[in-house]
């Protein structure tokens, strides 16, 4: 029984083997049946593609054959395009004080670059780009959508649409594409994401910027677009203070591939000046004081026609400070507000305006040349002891006038007289009378000699452009026994500028030693290091040093005890001036003074010019020795120049009258304002009369003579020269050698 049910069990088992062994072959033969289309399939796939790739390749052959050269091209002018040459700016040099404070330098700002090409390639670029420049860079939108459908700017890679940007805004905008940060919704996110890479770029650039503003505006200069520049230390030295650009090259190799070349720029130069930004500040600050105390006068707005000052060393030919009455924000060079209402200036021509800007960007101190008046009676006498036509001696008599080729040319106090004058007498009374008999002593030759000698009539080689030369005579103009000779003794008849008067006069009381006057000290490159340094050129000896030793005293006799001249406890020297302009009897006159101390060894030498003060009375000489003594009041300090003479206690004095006299006229000019007592700007003839003009506000002595014999300068077709600079200028001066 067991026997018959295994054999049943095997016989089932048997059967259940041979079932699946049947279903194995079965599916063995669909699969080899399947594998068999599959492989024909392929076969047929293979040679399709085969037979696109033969086409490819024939017809790339033949694209290459026939205009690979064309595409060449393309492929080449998109990589200039993205990997072509980008210029990385210089960064102009930097112009120091003395002291090392910043006066001008050059900030890193942006120019922002859209690029319509990318932002056009795709339309959903267009307005999440618009967006972002609008609420972040604040840009104009019609601007923006004219640059990107406008037909000659919509395919464009390169249209600034703005200038000058700071780093603030940059980093503003580079926050704004950044989806990283939180608060932002998906919309948000997704909209930035939009903006496409280099549609809006940021350019490296510099800006020009002044930290003082107007300070020192005559002696720096400004910068033009493209670091071009014209006037002051940024003109003279421009090439020096200018860089190289460097250059980021971008191209395909032979192998289609990105390579880049980077030349690094080379920044310029940073100029070290000699000006000294304080004693800068303290002149410019009385010159304001003085201009708005004479300001609305009888002659109009301005306190005068033009004020000048130049602080110098007299040992070395160093400017530590020069400045004019007309300051303008180097910042802004080309506004003219401060000098116009916007009714003058909305009915002036462009040519007008640009004349105004020319008259205000003009150095005074170095362009404009005038008849310098009793200023150059020192260098008479210097030029009659050093040719030995005179001994210091000598004495003359002033009976008020000379009679010369038949013209009376009066002195300053006719029809009273000087009498019996010493040298020492003929400086300290401004006696004309004395320098005409001395000027015929010497001869038109000797006196014309010496003027060149002391520098007039040809430039100095100060290193500013615009360098006036003035004009003297020559021996065909000036003969012996002439009135141009007998003028010129006393600083009529001829022009200089202000610098050729400083230099001359610095000459003769430092022992005789004529430096070239220069505005920069030495050179720094990007780190510091000194590139060159400005020694002081010695150009000639005009006198001996016993003559400058005479000078000196004689100009100490102006600034003795009790003048309004003198600063309290320190031995002075100087030479007031009034010269007469044309033409003659006009009541029109330039003031001057030229100061210096410590008398017996001058450390530092004022020069003060008013032209045309703005009042009655014009041939007054207490506007010059104010600018002067207010400034050598806090000048002398500044430098540690220490009194050498006894302190008297006089000094608040002499500083409260000057200071009373100018506000005096403030409030007088004020007065006649509110009160209406002006006519377009000026006082009536009937009005102008007041009480500061009375010789007993100052130290008595005349100055001047409006006298119509005075014979006018030599004619002049000079015009103002910006184009020398560093490069082109040498030593200027004729009589260097001598």
């Amino acid at each position: 029984m067991q026997d018959r049910r295994r054999r049943k069990k095997r016989r089932a088992r048997l059967k259940q083997q041979a079932l699946e062994q049947r279903k194995r072959q079965a599916s063995l033969l669909r699969t080899r049946k399947m594998n068999k289309t599959i492989r024909m399939k392929l076969g047929w796939l293979f040679v399709v593609v085969m037979l696109a790739l033969v086409a490819l390749g024939v017809r790339i052959t033949h694209l290459n054959a026939t205009k690979g050269q064309k595409y060449k091209q393309q492929v080449l002018s998109q990589s200039q395009q993205k990997y072509g040459s980008t210029v990385i700016p210089f960064q102009r040099g930097d112009i120091l004080d003395r002291n090392g404070t910043v006066l001008a330098t050059s900030e890193k700002v942006y120019n922002i670059v859209l690029d319509c090409k990318v932002v056009n390639s795709k339309e959903s670029y267009i307005e999440p780009t618009i967006k972002a420049m609008v609420e972040v860079l604040g840009l104009d939108e019609e601007e923006i959508r004219k640059k990107l459908t406008d037909e000659a700017t919509a395919a464009s890679p390169y249209q600034i649409m703005d200038k000058n940007v700071s780093i603030t805004l940059k980093k503003a905008y580079e926050a704004y594409l950044d989806t990283s940060q939180e608060g932002l919704t998906e919309e948000e996110k997704k909209e930035r994401k939009s903006i496409p890479k280099g549609g809006v770029w940021f350019e490296e650039t510099y800006k020009r910027t002044y930290p003082f503003g107007s300070l020192a505006c005559d002696v720096l200069g400004f910068t033009n677009a493209g670091n071009v520049a014209d006037w002051g230390i940024e003109g003279y030295y421009s090439s020096t203070l200018n860089g190289v650009n460097g250059r980021q090259y971008g191209y395909y190799d032979e192998d289609a591939n990105v390579g880049q070349n980077l030349i690094e720029p080379i920044n310029g130069h940073t100029v070290v000046s000699t000006i000294d930004a304080n004693i800068q500040q303290i002149v410019e600050k009385y010159i304001d004081i003085l201009m708005d105390g004479l300001a609305n006068g009888p002659n109009g707005r301005s306190g005068a026609q033009n004020v000048g000052v130049i602080v110098a060393n007299p040992n070395n030919g160093e400017i530590l400070a020069m400045a004019s009455n007309n300051p303008y924000d180097l910042n802004d060079p080309s506004d003219l507000s401060a000098y116009y209402t916007q009714e003058e200036l909305a009915g002036m021509t462009s040519e007008e305006k640009m004349n105004a800007r020319y008259a205000l960007w003009k150095n005074f101190c170095v362009s404009d040349a005038f008849e310098p008046g009793s200023t150059v009676k020192p260098l008479t006498v210097a030029a009659a002891l050093q040719s030995n036509k005179i001994s210091k001696s000598a004495t003359y008599f002033c009976n008020g006038y000379q009679v010369v080729a038949n013209q009376k040319i009066r002195c300053a106090v006719y029809p009273r007289e000087h009498e019996l004058q010493t040298l020492a007498n003929l400086i300290e009374n401004s006696c004309n009378d004395g320098l005409m008999q001395i000027a015929e002593i010497m001869g038109s030759e000797t006196f014309l000699k010496y003027q060149k000698i002391f520098g007039f009539g040809s430039t100095t080689g100060i290193d500013l452009p615009g360098e006036a030369s003035g004009l003297i005579h020559s021996t065909s103009s000036m003969a012996d026994g002439s009135t141009e000779l007998a003028t010129s003794s006393f600083g009529q008849g001829f022009t200089c500028t202000m610098v050729q008067e400083m230099a001359a006069i610095c000459s003769a009381i430092n022992g005789g030693y004529y430096y070239k006057p220069h505005i920069v000290n030495k050179i720094l490159d990007e780190d510091g290091n000194v590139v060159e340094q400005m020694e002081p050129v010695l150009l000639k000896q005009t006198v001996s040093a016993d003559v400058s030793a005479l000078i000196r005293e004689y100009m100490g006799t102006v600034c003795q005890e009790g003048y309004s001249t003198k600063v309290d406890g320190y031995s002075m020297g100087g030479k007031t001036g009034t010269a007469q302009k044309l033409p003659r009897g006009n009541g029109k006159y330039v003031v001057s003074f030229i100061g210096f101390a410590p008398l017996d060894n001058p450390q530092v030498v004022v020069y003060v010019v008013v032209d045309e003060p703005n009042v009655e009375k014009q041939a007054d000489g207490k506007y010059s020795k104010y600018l002067s003594k207010m400034i050598f009041s806090e000048v002398l300090p500044y430098l540690n120049i220490f009194p050498d003479e006894e302190i008297t206690g006089n000094e608040d004095k002499n500083i409260l009258y000057f200071q009373r006299v100018i506000a005096e006229q403030a409030e007088e000019y004020r007065r006649q304002l509110a009160a209406g007592e002006f006519e377009d700007g000026y006082v009536r003839d009937d009005e102008a009369e007041g009480g500061i003009n009375d010789p007993a506000y100052d130290d008595g002595i005349p100055e001047g003579t409006d006298d119509p014999n005075v014979p006018a300068p030599p004619e002049s077709d000079e015009e103002l020269i910006l184009d020398n600079d560093r490069e082109s200028d040498g030593i200027t001066n004729e009589e260097a050698a001598q």
